[in-house]
């Protein structure tokens, strides 16, 4: 009997978010292409936005569609308010509803305070915090059925990271947003929590500073006996998808196996 349960569980984790809509900001690489790929695999049609890189994003269009999941991609900049229309109203166009907006779209400057330029507060607080804020407030009017929006975070938001500074600080406001929009939204059914994500080994590390160090920390094993995957985080978000996590507002939950309480660490 346990594992018919176990199995029938798995089975219909399968196809949790099927005929879901998902939009996934930088979702073409990284951890935002582990999110897509799960919520893919889960059955969630996916509508997937990226910068620059358009060489990388039609590759995982292609993969993704090989793998029979239905996958657009559209090239906007989160933190310009007249790109983000544009890719607003061309998903309105082509689809009835949203039913999952996942804000992984993330930039900044790894800088100290003291070093920091306007231009380049001006930059990571656009994409990081207001453009969180934005994309949410105007797709959450297509959730017509509810829905779930999950920002992606940082342990930086609430640590000291060396030359964080301007991002650690849009973090902080990203988790401030997920908890007043979680209770704005509420009426609406539509749930609303971050996921803040350790050290992941991806490309993103390669600006950091000091990124021989960075790389090296990601590399080791976690308190849970190894490494963080971006796998680890899309699991955790695609939990936070589904009918188990409706009782779960505004949290901020860290994917981190547990390092951060890791005093030795």
């Amino acid at each position: 009997m346990a594992v018919w349960l176990y199995n029938m569980s798995r089975l219909s984790n399968k196809n949790s978010l099927y005929n879901k809509t998902a939009v996934i900001t930088g979702g073409t690489r990284g951890i935002g292409k582990a999110i897509s790929e799960e919520l893919g695999k889960r059955g969630a049609n996916l509508i997937l936005n990226y910068l620059r890189n358009h060489k990388e994003a039609k590759k995982t269009q292609k993969e993704l569609n090989e793998n029979n999941i239905n996958c657009s991609i559209y090239r906007c900049n989160i933190g310009d308010i007249e790109s983000v229309d544009k890719f607003i109203n061309k998903i309105t166009l082509e689809h009835d509803k949203i039913d999952i907006l996942i804000n992984n779209a993330a930039s900044g400057v790894m800088k100290k305070s003291t070093d920091l330029d306007i231009k380049h507060w001006d930059w990571t607080m656009d994409i990081n915090a207001r453009g969180t804020w934005y994309i949410s407030k105007q797709l959450s009017k297509q959730m017509i059925n509810g829905g779930n929006i999950i920002n992606i975070s940082s342990p930086g938001s609430s640590m000291v990271l060396p030359d964080y500074f301007p991002i650690g600080v849009s973090k902080a406001a990203l988790e401030s947003i997920t908890r007043y929009l979680s209770i704005e939204l509420a009426e609406k059914n539509i749930a609303v929590n971050s996921v803040s994500a350790g050290y992941v080994l991806t490309d993103a590390l390669n600006h950091f500073p000091d990124k021989d160090s960075v790389v090296e920390i990601a590399e080791k094993a976690t308190p849970a006996g190894r490494p963080i995957r971006p796998q680890d985080v899309a699991n955790v978000v695609a939990m936070l998808c589904g009918s188990d996590a409706e009782m779960i507002r505004g949290q901020n939950i860290l994917v981190d196996g547990g390092s951060t309480i890791n005093f030795n660490h």
